[in-house]
């Protein structure tokens, strides 16, 4: 299924995972289309930052000869920063694909940034675009972990991000690779089974 202009409730800036349409598509059930429903996109006043300690994920890994277990597993937020911008895409989706997304993204706020992007979808086809911003206590599960050392990011997830970022073209790839580097490792994560009900990310 493609969704056209009379379709397309709201669309979605993706700045980390999101920017993959193979990562949407676990959520939403369809794999949207370059040029069709998914463009890339730039948003002022925000900067991308490794921030974000899930609320669901949690592994067991090795760092340094030390063995971590149950630990925080570490994906891409964003921080409001008018001096900052942020490249991505933005996708579009219906109401019950945004509600899939919403629960996808439950320890995100979802915030409008309508008027901060600047994206390369033809004509008007563009009117509502949403940003997912990660929670305070988000945030705080990351600090406390890292300052734990039981915080890390996935090693498939680093590579999702940037395979997406490079499939993009142009300086897609340099401008991802310039967000500040994560302070805690890259790991080749074990994850623990998910809760009942939640999604893959």
């Amino acid at each position: 299924m493609k969704i056209g202009n009379e379709h397309a409730a709201t669309w979605v800036f993706g700045y980390g995972s999101l920017v993959s349409p193979e990562s949407i598509s676990w959520t939403i059930d369809r794999r949207p289309e370059f040029g069709i429903d998914v463009f890339p996109a730039r948003l002022d006043g925000y900067g991308r930052r490794w921030n974000y300690g899930s609320i669901v994920l949690r592994g067991d890994w090795t760092h340094q000869g030390a063995r971590i277990e149950e630990g925080v597993v570490i994906s891409l937020g964003v921080v409001a920063d008018e001096a900052e911008q942020c490249n991505g895409v933005v996708f579009a989706v219906t109401d019950d694909e945004l509600a899939a997304l919403d629960w996808r993204e439950r320890d995100y706020r979802r915030v409008d940034v309508t008027a901060a992007v600047d994206h390369e979808a033809p004509g008007d086809l563009v009117h509502e675009v949403v940003l997912y911003v990660p929670s305070p206590d988000s945030i705080e599960r990351y600090e406390a972990a890292r300052d734990a050392g039981r915080a890390a990011i996935r090693q498939t997830y680093w590579d999702l991000v940037h395979d997406g970022f490079d499939s993009l073209g142009d300086d897609h790839g340099a401008m991802m690779r310039a967000t500040p580097p994560p302070d805690v490792p890259i790991a080749d994560i074990e994850l623990r089974p998910r809760p009942p009900g939640s999604r893959r990310t």
